[in-house]
């Protein structure tokens, strides 16, 4: 077991080496580590299962870091019938309202609607339904006037009023990290950055499938693994290892893009939906993180995957005439984008002409002994799990209790908050502005790091320029205390799993935290254990991966949009 005083590389170093060894025989290997993967990690470990998570780039590196942040039941749903679904996804809401208070948040979504762009009054009744399903009336009619004292700065003319219906929003890519830390002290092992390059399907009568893998961190360091079970779990990657084993494609990887902006030049109290001008496709507008977000574009990604995505001039120009239609006196610019995001969405291809019309439902085949699960939504992870569970059952069998493969029991681990306050008080003897509100505060690192909250204090070390490492890394709401954590803790290996999924300085700061990286290194640096050399490449390559894939694309590539 590595040493408290160690730094992540050597944690990673002695993980890896306990984790592959050759004798091992895992009930289960799971190959994806987004918000799917994790679940079913979390999910097989509390029943006891042997666990094994295997993820080729980063923890949440795909979609589940690159998602709208939105934890919503669907309304979309309610249109084309499906009631059970939107049942079931507002009561996932609202129990990881419950259970990750701090990280999933509750709000009051505002649907407002423009003579040019009318909503339809069949709405209001479907909101109706919504907050019957979810057991809770949350929704209501406005007036102009109300929807303006909501959002001021909000186009007057033509506005016909709104709609007002609750929904929530978290961190995406913490969500994941927070349900891996259940899963790992559940008993389940979860790596980063090995690949699985070659499943060999059960022989008959077989004890178990093999898997060739790869450490990419260790160039050459090649392993053979043993395990019952291999769910795929790769998201819009999941033909990869299908098409391997000889089957045939069945993904349509469906590419969502957003815009990011300071909120101080889009002030807004609450999320704001609305349908395009163009297009009628609804779009949402949100503060999150100390930005406000617009998203998200729904196209066919025909890109190689194993590139990251980006967004093209055209959805750029896309969300930009939104922005300038609604916000018409905060005169807009492409200069005033701080950062962009793309994710590219698992769908299941059906041949439809509209992108935006494919199914989202999630999917589980079991094909020449490999468990696919795919598709779905991120409001319902812990659902899609159970399901990949029970399909592996007939493998399993006497290994997992069925009665417990069912959604009765909390979505996360419960956390017990009185050694974080503990740990508070002793690390800030004399409270004051450096702290943030305590409760909130509290709420939130209770929320990102569950039972880790109270270890994340008491480990943070002082920091040059700061008063108390509790303080917030300017510019963004993470503290220089997670910063540390996250380098030492959170199996980072490039300094990009860092900056834009540990924390999300490289998605709301300018220039992706350009200003913060002198400050970042003397605060990580020791704890990563990388030399001068080593830091110098992986700025290099973040510098790079920022520009070419997380900024505005060249001006000559964004076409003018309309502002009418």
């Amino acid at each position: 077991m590595a040493g408290a005083g160690e730094t992540a590389s050597a944690r990673r170093r002695a993980a890896i080496a306990d984790a592959l060894a050759p004798d091992e025989l895992w009930d289960l290997v799971i190959v994806g580590g987004g918000i799917t993967g994790a679940g079913i990690a979390h999910e097989a470990a509390r029943v006891g299962l042997k666990v094994l998570l295997l993820e080729r780039q980063d923890f949440s590196s795909g979609s589940s870091s690159r998602s709208s942040k939105l934890v919503h039941g669907g309304l979309r749903y309610l249109k084309e019938g499906k009631f059970l679904l939107t049942r079931d996804s507002v009561r996932e809401r609202e129990e990881l309202v419950r259970a990750a208070a701090g990280l999933v948040t509750p709000n009051q979504f505002l649907i407002v609607s423009y003579k040019a762009q009318p909503v339809p009054r069949v709405l209001n009744m479907g909101l109706r339904i919504y907050d019957w399903l979810a057991g809770m009336r949350s929704s209501d009619e406005l007036s102009v006037e109300e929807v303006l004292a909501r959002v001021p700065a909000l186009r007057e003319d033509g506005l016909l009023g709104g709609y007002v219906y609750r929904d929530a929003q978290t961190d995406d890519a913490r969500l994941v990290l927070r349900v891996l830390a259940d899963a790992r002290r559940a008993g389940a092992v979860a790596l980063n950055y090995v690949h699985v390059h070659d499943v060999t399907p059960r022989a008959p009568e077989a004890e178990a499938v093999t898997l060739a893998v790869e450490d990419l961190a260790e160039p050459g360091a090649r392993y053979s693994l043993r395990a019952r079970v291999v769910i795929n779990a790769t998201g819009a990657w999941a033909d990869r290892l299908r098409v391997a084993l000889g089957l045939r494609p069945r993904m349509r990887p469906l590419r969502g893009s957003h815009l990011a902006f300071p909120a101080d030049r889009v002030p807004l109290p609450q999320p704001v939906t609305l349908f395009h001008p163009v297009d009628r496709r609804p779009l949402v507008i949100y503060p999150w993180e100390g930005v406000t977000v617009i998203g998200t574009t729904d196209l066919d990604h025909p890109d190689e995957l194993d590139r990251e995505p980006a967004i093209s001039g055209e959805e750029v120009a896309y969300l930009m005439q939104v922005m300038t239609l609604l916000f018409p006196t905060r005169h807009l610019t492409l200069d005033d984008i701080v950062s962009t995001w793309s994710g590219v969405r698992p769908v299941i291809g059906s041949g439809h002409k509209d992108p935006s019309k494919e199914s989202r439902d999630h999917a589980v085949w079991i094909e020449r002994g490999l468990l696919t699960v795919t598709g779905g939504k991120l409001t319902t992870f812990r659902l899609i799990a159970l399901d990949a569970l029970n399909k592996a059952r007939d493998v399993l069998g006497d290994e997992v209790r069925v009665d417990t493969l069912k959604p009765d029991h909390p979505v996360l681990d419960a956390v017990d908050p009185a050694p974080l306050i503990e740990a508070i008080a002793e690390t800030l003897a004399e409270p004051g502005e450096s702290a943030l509100d305590p409760r909130g505060w509290q709420q939130r690192l209770l929320g990102r790091h569950g039972a880790d909250a109270a270890a994340v204090v008491r480990a943070a070390e002082p920091v040059e320029g700061a008063a108390t490492p509790l303080e917030r890394v300017p510019g963004t709401t993470v503290t220089w205390a997670e910063l540390q954590w996250a380098a030492r803790h959170e199996a980072v290996v490039h300094l990009d799993d860092l900056l834009l999924r540990r924390t999300r300085i490289g998605l709301c700061v300018a220039q992706g935290g350009a200003a913060l990286l002198g400050r970042v290194r003397a605060c990580c640096q020791p704890a990563l254990g990388w030399d001068d050399a080593r830091w110098d490449r992986e700025l290099a390559r973040y510098q790079d991966l920022w520009r070419g894939r997380y900024s505005v694309p060249p001006r000559e590539r964004v076409p003018a949009w309309t502002t009418t």
